[in-house]
């Protein structure tokens, strides 16, 4: 696009967020889904961008030392938020990237790294971020047992890559196999509503209205008692965030939704753009003698 194409005022080729928070990317392993995500971060800008933990998967790089491309362009994009477009970044430890602990809490410019955060958004509210791991007893005190239950994971991600290669060869849509487990098999059912309402006490305690965490690659979004619960997802499997969007909403949303939002944006841009070339061809400038 001709960069001496005059930009209408007010319209942005960006989709603009108060605050973006990501979770669960696992940087580091095949399934790590950096394509989507890179998509999504180079069409979108925030004020504000928490990376609530396991964002680089050390675990996993220790075992396979496994980086694509993809991973390095995600990284060096969030470092251009940063630097290009001014948006302060929190980044969360979480377990699998609990090497950061030995440097929080400390900040590099617009970069922040902490164990945990408080968000007020537009209205007020207090959001206490964090990523959720300290209470699940099995990360927590049994780490080996922790590492054994991821292996375990990847092998169920691999089995459900090639499932999925078969359904996709039926015609059929994508079917998470560990989703599917969590929610049906009754361990992990209670185990994710013992870390919820763990998480529900702790944000009450801490004076906020609600708790916005990861760890469990599970989205959620919904009131416990007097606190919001929301849950952020994964970019594994579900693909999923947490925006806060200009009038103050904080939602969940998925890698679709923010592809359309993202398009709409840039269509937007590009007709504004050919609108005030149109307008210029038109009304041409006196030309002073």
């Amino acid at each position: 696009m001709n960069s001496s194409v005059p930009v209408a005022p007010g319209v942005s080729p960006k989709v603009f967020f108060r605050t973006l928070v990501l979770s669960d990317l696992h940087l580091g392993t095949k399934d790590a889904q950096a394509r989507e995500l890179l998509e999504v971060l180079r069409g979108v800008k925030c004020e504000k961008l928490i990376l609530n933990g396991d964002i680089i998967d050390l675990w996993s790089l220790q075992r396979k030392n496994y980086w694509s491309p993809a991973h390095t362009a995600v990284v060096r994009r969030i470092m251009k938020m940063a630097e290009k477009d001014g948006t302060k970044v929190i980044y969360l430890r979480g377990n699998h990237d609990d090497f950061i602990r030995r440097l929080i809490p400390i900040t590099f410019d617009r970069i922040e790294l902490a164990e945990e955060h408080v968000h007020t958004d537009l209205h007020g509210r207090r959001y206490l971020c964090i990523h959720g791991d300290a209470f699940d007893t099995v990360t927590a005190k049994m780490r080996w047992l922790a590492v054994l239950g991821d292996v375990s994971y990847q092998i169920l991600l691999d089995v459900n890559r090639v499932y999925n290669r078969w359904r996709a060869w039926r015609g059929k849509e994508y079917f998470s196999l560990s989703q599917a487990i969590k929610g049906k098999v009754k361990s992990a059912v209670n185990f994710i509503s013992s870390f919820e309402e763990h998480l529900q006490t702790l944000a009450s305690r801490r004076g906020c209205d609600g708790v916005i965490c990861g760890h469990i690659h599970k989205a959620e979004d919904r009131m416990m008692g007097q606190v919001r619960y929301l849950n952020s997802g994964d970019w594994v499997e579900s693909l999923t965030a947490i925006v806060e969007e200009t009038d103050g909403q904080i939602r969940v949303v998925d890698h679709v939704e923010l592809r359309r939002r993202i398009a709409a944006q840039r269509a937007q841009f590009e007709a504004s753009q050919t609108a005030e070339v149109l307008n210029l061809r038109a009304n041409p400038e006196p030309v002073v003698a």
